[in-house]
């Protein structure tokens, strides 16, 4: 059924049934009755068809419901203070949308959380003679395997602690002292967490270069820095390939040390003759000691063919 718009306006008199539109806006009185419009009966089907939403006839605006906005009376300011807190609410929701759109920012660290957290990282707390200290275990982390746990001999827990002089840093850095004042902390503590009763040290001095070797001050301050159960405890100090500087060093500090002490240190020239002492199966040996360890083989050998060698007389 096609039913004009322009015939539900217009009464049966001709009269315009539309209502007009009012001159303020009432928020306090009570609402009027709307008017209700029957709506007509409009075909859904999407054909073109007569009565069809998309027939030619419904397509059509009719030039009645032009519409002038300025000829329409709006509600003053008055009329709209109501609506204030109405308002407001509706531009806080759109400044909390705006600030969940825009990036958050992190929030800075405190300095001092920071340093708590650099020194948790970088710092190791140890006590050393009922004295605390602080090891900056950044500054040692490509040194730390100059000492190690070589596992035990005899019965019981008697502890093989191997030191290997060729990981120690070099003497021409910048930061060497304050290097070798962290390592010489780390090496103390560490002996103390491995030792648990009797134990001996095996320091391989092989394949380390003069610049490398540790100073007279720093021997004489670990052997005094050395707890007294340390001392007590030590059975042997076993030296590998010992050149003449170490015996010069230990030679110069036997006044420091108690004469028991210097009965326990022992020199041995190779790695077999070491393995005829203690038990070699945990005992970590550098590339560059066993390489040495082989060139000496080699030259014992050809030392000891040579003098073999009957000389021709001339």
């Amino acid at each position: 059924m096609d039913i004009s718009y322009e015939e539900d306006m217009l009464g049966p008199d001709g009269a315009d049934n539309r209502p007009e539109p009012p001159n303020s806006l009432d928020l306090n009185g009570a609402h009027p009755q709307r008017k209700k419009l029957s709506a007509p009966e409009i075909n859904l089907s999407l054909d073109q068809s007569e009565g069809s939403i998309l027939s030619d006839d419904n397509l059509d605006t009719p030039d009645d419901l032009d519409i002038n906005v300025d000829d329409l009376d709006t509600p003053d300011e008055a009329d709209s203070l109501d609506f204030t807190g109405h308002g407001n609410e509706l531009e806080w929701e759109e400044e909390q949308a705006t600030k969940e759109d825009e990036p958050k920012e992190e929030a800075e660290p405190i300095p001092e959380e920071e340093e708590e957290r650099q020194d948790a990282r970088l710092w190791r707390t140890v006590v050393i003679g009922e004295q605390e200290h602080r090891i900056d275990m950044k500054s040692i982390e490509p040194y730390q395997k100059v000492i190690s746990h070589g596992g035990y001999y005899g019965d019981g827990l008697n502890a093989i602690i191997v030191f290997a002089a060729c990981f120690l840093p070099d003497s021409s850095q910048a930061d060497y002292h304050y290097v070798m004042e962290n390592l010489f902390l780390f090496v103390i503590s560490t002996l103390e967490l491995m030792v648990a009763e009797d134990y001996m040290i095996v320091y391989l001095n092989g394949a380390t270069p003069r610049r490398k070797m540790p100073g007279l001050g720093w021997i004489k301050k670990c052997y005094q820095m050395i707890d007294r159960r340390l001392r007590k405890n030590l059975k042997s100090f076993i030296i590998v390939h010992p050149s003449w500087f170490i015996r010069t060093i230990l030679a110069i500090t036997r006044p420091f040390i108690s004469s028991k002490f210097s009965s326990k240190i022992k020199y041995v020239n190779s790695l077999a003759e070491l393995g005829e002492l203690i038990p070699m199966e945990y005992v970590h040996i550098p590339e560059s000691i066993i390489k040495l360890d082989e060139e000496l083989k080699e030259a014992a050998e050809f030392n000891k063919v040579d003098k073999n060698v009957p000389q021709s007389k001339s």
